[in-house]
């Protein structure tokens, strides 16, 4: 198996601490590791032939810098030179791997998730995997525990297959909660992870007919005797990437594909998407307030506040706020509205505030 993580987003949602050059999943979230360490370790017990970390260029340097310290682990570090979402960035993997191993399974995945339990995540790769070893397109559905609106979801048909995989009957966008709740109630929903598995030649194959211009594209590059040297191909990637369009995997071939399997997953899992969602995963105190890095904090009568900072800070007598506070920037929000931290982002490139991005 093959390791695909896709490590180029620029985590708007966590500005101020979240920044360009060193986003969401370059960072130490929740103290220790950056999020990408802890992808790249979860893999291991998997014993994957190679792991593809695909990143854009104003981030790859230190993507690799993070993942040295794997000695003994083939690792590649593969920079994109435009955003182009996710379908090229997996046109891209597949078309590496399959050029040395075509019937080869993959696995890809966000680099900026959290994951609870490692050893049930590892456990669900590889019933994906005996899925995708028989050409499916294998999707990993989260069983929700709440009506989420935050995240998009995947009907499956459940009652043909025990536990699993199961065929998925559509994918859904992210539903009022009135819609969420509906989905919650019938069982047959699940949260649509962002992670998947399949073969090489498969995923490829789809493409071709879903995306033929983005595969065509793709299937033009002429690679050098070392297919693991992504550097020498940078002229080839940069000229593709040039031409294709942005498109979501999701959109482009999962929506259309016939055959998609969906396998639920427990693991306590996260997209961490937005400040609000670190009580998810960190343990708040009695008063449901979460305290990241700052050495003491004074706290009177508040509760259900996200505190970010390196010094003391105090609050009182607030309710659901996230106040994050970085050397040049400081963010106050209603935790309710921690999804639009990204227009903040957009106004400061609207205003040329390059400093503060």
């Amino acid at each position: 198996m093959y390791v695909v993580i896709l490590a180029g987003g620029s985590g708007t949602r966590f500005w101020p601490l979240s920044r360009k050059l060193h986003p969401k999943q370059l960072m130490s979230v929740f103290g220790g590791k950056s999020m990408l360490q802890r992808t790249a370790e979860r893999v291991l017990p998997l014993n994957p032939k190679r792991i593809l970390v695909i990143t854009n260029h104003l981030q790859a340097e230190e993507t690799r810098r993070q993942l040295e310290y794997l000695r003994g682990v083939r690792i590649e570090v593969i920079e994109e030179p435009l955003g182009r979402n996710t379908a090229p960035a997996i046109c891209l993997a597949a078309t590496l791997i399959a050029r040395h191993d075509p019937e080869a399974v993959m696995a890809v995945l966000p680099a900026d998730h959290f994951i609870r339990d490692e050893d049930a995540f590892c456990a669900t790769i590889q019933k994906g995997r005996e899925a995708a070893l028989n050409g499916y397109l294998v999707t990993l559905g989260i069983t929700p525990d709440r009506p989420e609106t935050g995240y998009g979801y995947i009907e499956a048909e459940t009652s043909l297959r025990g536990d699993g995989p199961y065929p998925v009957k559509r994918f859904v966008e992210k539903p009022d909660r009135e819609r969420a709740l509906e989905f919650l109630a019938a069982g047959t929903f699940f949260w649509n992870s962002g992670m998947f598995l399949w073969r090489a030649d498969v995923i490829l194959g789809q493409m071709a007919a879903h995306m033929p211009e983005l595969a065509q594209a793709f299937a033009g590059i002429t690679f050098s005797p070392d297919i693991w040297e992504p550097a020498d191909l940078a002229p080839q990637i940069e000229a593709v990437y040039a031409m294709v369009k942005g498109e979501s995997i999701d959109y482009g071939v999962m929506e259309k594909a016939d055959s998609v399997a969906m396998i639920p997953a427990s693991f306590g899992w996260s997209d961490v998407g937005s400040w609000s969602a670190l009580p998810e995963v960190m343990e708040p105190d009695a008063a449901g307030n979460v305290v990241i890095g700052a050495p003491e904090t004074v706290i009177a009568d508040a509760a259900g506040c996200i505190l970010r900072g390196e010094k003391l800070m105090a609050l009182v007598g607030v309710r659901d706020l996230v106040v994050v506070d970085t050397p040049d920037a400081l963010l106050v929000c209603a935790k309710d509205r921690a999804q639009d931290v990204k227009k903040v982002v957009e106004e400061l490139e609207r205003r040329g505030l390059r400093r503060c991005l």
